[in-house]
């Protein structure tokens, strides 16, 4: 069973959310918009296998990572409203085309079922680079994987994922090098469809969601539809949580 934090709410009417996190990530990184969204619904946030206090796996395949939230999702209760965020948008997918009666609504932010042509090796090479055998200080760790070249929001984003007491990374960085291939690529028999409400949700900016793309996503999600955050890149939901926590209401609760 994946680890996950249960924001709870006092509306037992709407059905639950379970938030799905991208890759190097966790569910904290959701805590801000969960907290605010579990005003009218429950949500949760779990970390993905291989992430945060989740149990190691060798595989990060998402017929996998759909299973985990397969059983996330019987846990707390069935139908959920299901939002994934990159690599957990993948699983998202995953699991709404394989079994599509867990899910009344699904929200995918910044990502498509397709196989892309880039690699985020280099976030685990830089994250190798950081000696973590004295640091007493997440800025010190900063300050190493900005000296490996990473920008200062990602800087902030994997120091999330120290375990600090401990001088580890809460990432099986061994595992996700591993499994890079299938965490970029989309398996291409999952075919679906699923026929549910199911929100296409892009960064303005970002090129991850193409106009090319859109007929393979309807292939597989006939009921999709597609909306941009101006001005915002791929971590959409971190640079402007305000413009995507009212994108994600209005489309769960219309």
């Amino acid at each position: 069973m994946l680890a996950y934090t249960d924001h709870g709410s006092a509306a037992a009417d709407a059905p639950p959310l379970i938030i799905a996190h991208g890759l190097y990530g966790s569910g904290r990184n959701w805590g801000v918009i969960a907290k605010r969204l579990s005003d009218t619904r429950h949500v949760i946030t779990p970390d993905m296998r291989n992430h945060g206090t989740s149990p190691r796996a060798a595989s990060q395949s998402y017929p996998d990572m759909a299973a985990d939230l397969a059983e996330l999702a019987l846990e707390i209760g069935t139908p959920v409203d299901l939002c994934g965020h990159s690599m957990g948008g993948k699983a998202a997918m995953a699991l709404a085309l394989t079994q599509p009666d867990l899910i009344r609504k699904l929200v995918i932010a910044d990502i498509a079922p397709v196989t892309y042509p880039h690699s985020q090796q280099g976030m685990i090479d830089a994250m190798r680079t950081v000696d973590l055998t004295h640091i007493t200080r997440r800025s010190e760790a900063a300050d190493q994987l900005a000296a490996a070249g990473i920008e200062p929001a990602l800087q902030s984003f994997f120091t999330q994922s120290l375990d600090m007491p401990n001088r580890q990374w809460r990432l099986n960085l061994d595992a996700l090098e591993a499994e890079m291939p299938r965490i970029m690529g989309w398996p291409d028999d999952l075919t679906g469809p699923f026929d549910g409400p199911t929100l296409f949700l892009s960064g303005g900016a970002s090129d991850y969601v193409l106009p090319d793309h859109r007929p393979h996503i309807k292939s597989l999600f006939p009921n999709a539809h597609f909306a941009k955050i101006p001005d915002t890149g791929h971590w959409l939901h971190a640079e402007n949580p305000r413009a995507f926590e009212a994108t994600l209401r209005a489309f769960l609760d219309a």
